[in-house]
């Protein structure tokens, strides 16, 4: 039975047509990845579905009392409550008996010798048993571990962008659904979170629907795509890839269609023109199909850029940094940094959030100046800047006019001049449409129009400080077919890591506290040596046999004695974790006892949760072993 029924749903935003008498179903376990151009209505039918917008036309039914959660683009937080208010905040009884043995246990934490205290802690351990809830409360604490979300007990008023949607996808993931709904999940995470998301996704008990711009995210965790495009849907069942391959025969099947019709149209207007007099009623209802033919409307032609846009001459300085260190508020983010930039050069910045990225990229394009080192920037260099938080746009403006603010033309490589309206075209913004107003655009639609902006100015050297973010798969397409012609040089901070892989050539791997090391190669490139290391370290030095290394058939002999034993591991430390939950609560009230049981009921649960961890990475280099013997 479907979770969610969509039949003949219709609706418009003033004279734009987001959904087209569409219709659709959820299945459980479904994975569905909706993508699309922005300003296509992505957004708005995730609310619709979630029961947060109306629509004019259609109808939506729910298979039961069917939970579902929702995870906006940009979370909105009350100010007044803390972040375990807002991830407990749900009426299933199961999460509010959790968030009162949380807010016991915080409150013992803060006054340990308080007997209150002690006994509303003993009450609330009683009703955790009771609920059978201690299962539910270890994974929500592993959830909130992986998030990065620590203090639960900080107001929500203080937390950042990024913050919030991290503690926001921590409550959508605890709080029991058979419907989860993600609207750019991805967006301000960094690429181990991203990657444990992927995972956590693909093992969730209900149905997801999901829109992000990280493809490579879509292609592990989608099992279905939804393209949403001019007011129609169109389904495919598969990942990511599969959905390329489908979409490409789909779009043929209509160019072919478009052919025949033009073909036809040409044919029934030159017998007109002829026009036999003594065939009038033949000739009426020709010109009636003709009328017809005409009306009918093709396939949009797709964006894309076929040729190289110039730039201003860039000479052989670039960039150099000597020996930089920027401190901020006494915390060192960049410590004696040094890179030559070269003509050519294409440059990623990778690493955790708050880790001094854009602190970096703002000195390099000589926005900040760094605390200590030099700098120097080629005088040659023009820079062209995209930022995560660009400039607010004046939206009495129309599409046109604010490109023309920068530049009516560019010229190409070869030095063709192309227009400012044929480059909107490129970028998914069609004649027709120039002429809207800033104000009418999506958000993903504004930041598509930024980032032609700036390509505008003709920049020689390229800063992108998270480009992709809210950008829609067409236009990612689109931007790294620019980037893969642009002559110039091009140094972006992202998490997108198909983004990564298609326009990068090194990296510089940011690690905290100021330590920045380089990597010469893609992304997965880098990701396959992290992962080898960690391999490596696990393993006990062994002498060398061979000089030459030969493929691996099989685990080594102390890999096969812990795969072996893991299992029974992993068991005997559940059981020790529920034994000492018995203990806790036979321990009345004997606190100095109940402290002592607890701490070592937290040790185990650390223990279980790396036991867990070695399983994965064990069970994954036996999968690795078996597709090599095949």
């Amino acid at each position: 039975m479907s979770l969610l029924n969509v039949e003949g749903l219709y609706k418009t935003y003033g004279e734009k047509t987001l959904f087209d008498h569409i219709s659709f179903h959820i299945e459980p376990k479904e994975r569905i990845g909706l993508i699309g151009p922005n300003g296509t209505g992505k957004s708005t039918l995730l609310k619709v579905i979630a029961g947060l917008e109306s629509f004019e036309e259609g109808d939506i039914t729910k298979a039961g009392t069917l939970d579902i959660e929702f995870l906006e683009q940009d979370p909105e937080m009350s100010g007044d409550e803390t972040i375990l208010d807002y991830i407990f905040s749900g009426t299933a009884p199961m999460i509010q008996t959790m968030k009162a043995y949380e807010k016991a246990l915080a409150d013992l934490e803060h006054d340990p010798q308080n007997e209150a205290k002690q006994e509303a802690l003993m009450r609330m351990q009683n009703k955790m048993d009771q609920d059978d809830a201690w299962d539910a409360n270890l994974s929500a604490k592993t959830i909130l571990t992986k998030l990065g979300v620590k203090d639960v007990s900080r107001s929500v008023h203080a937390l950042s962008g990024g913050q919030k949607k991290r503690v926001a996808i921590a409550k959508n993931l605890i709080q029991p659904a058979g419907l989860l709904i993600l609207d750019e999940p991805t967006n301000h995470l960094d690429n181990a979170t991203i990657e444990w998301l992927e995972g956590y996704l693909s093992q969730y008990s209900g149905a997801v629907i999901l829109v992000t711009h990280d493809r490579y995210f879509l292609n592990r965790v989608a099992n279905r795509i939804y393209e949403l495009n001019q007011g129609q849907l169109y389904t495919y069942k598969g990942n990511y890839e599969v959905f390329l391959e489908k979409r490409a025969e789909r779009e043929a099947e209509a160019q072919v269609k478009e052919t025949k019709r033009q073909n036809l149209l040409r044919r029934e207007l030159a017998w007109l023109r002829r026009g036999a007099k003594a065939r009038t009623t033949k000739q009426k209802a020709r010109i009636g199909r003709v009328e017809e033919l005409k009306d009918q409307k093709g396939p949009d032609a797709k964006g894309e850029l076929d040729f190289a846009i110039g730039s201003h001459r860039l000479g052989k300085q670039v960039i150099e940094a000597e020996e930089i260190s920027i401190t901020f508020a006494g915390q060192t983010l960049v410590d004696q940094f040094s890179d030559l930039v070269v003509p050519g050069d294409r440059i990623g910045f990778i690493g955790p959030n708050g880790v001094g990225k854009t602190t970096l990229l703002n000195c390099l394009a000589g926005k900040i100046e760094p605390t200590n080192g030099q700098l120097t920037i080629g005088q040659t260099v023009r820079i062209g800047y995209y930022t995560q938080d660009h400039n607010e746009m004046n939206e009495e403006l129309n599409i046109i006019d604010y490109i023309k603010e920068t530049a009516e033309i560019v010229k190409t490589a070869d030095g063709v001049i192309v227009t400012a309206e044929q480059m909107l075209e490129r970028f998914l913004f069609p004649r027709s449409m120039q002429r809207t107003f800033i104000r009418k655009l999506s958000g993903g639609e504004r930041r598509r129009l930024y980032l032609l902006k700036v390509l505008m100015e003709e920049p020689n050297v390229l800063f992108l400080d998270e480009p992709t973010n809210d950008l829609d798969t067409e236009t990612l397409s689109i931007l790294e077919d620019y980037l893969e012609q642009f002559p110039g040089v091009v140094i972006t901070v992202s998490h997108d890591r198909y983004f990564l892989d298609r326009v990068v050539h090194r990296l510089l791997v940011f690690e905290g506290n100021g330590r920045i090391s380089h990597f010469q190669g893609a992304y997965s490139d880098y990701m396959e040596q992290e992962k080898e290391q960690k391999r490596t370290e696990t393993k006990p030095a062994e002498k060398q046999v061979e000089a030459a290394p030969k493929k691996r058939k099989k685990l080594s002999y102390k890999d096969q004695l812990e795969w072996d034993g893991i299992e029974d591991r992993i068991q005997a430390l559940e059981d020790k974790h529920q034994q000492l939950e018995a203990s806790i609560a036979e321990a009345g009230s004997d606190f100095g006892k109940i402290q002592e049981l607890m701490d070592k009921q937290k040790a185990v649960a650390e223990e279980l949760e790396q036991a867990m961890d070695r399983w994965t990475e064990l069970s994954m280099m036996i999968e690795e072993l078996e597709s090599n013997e095949k």
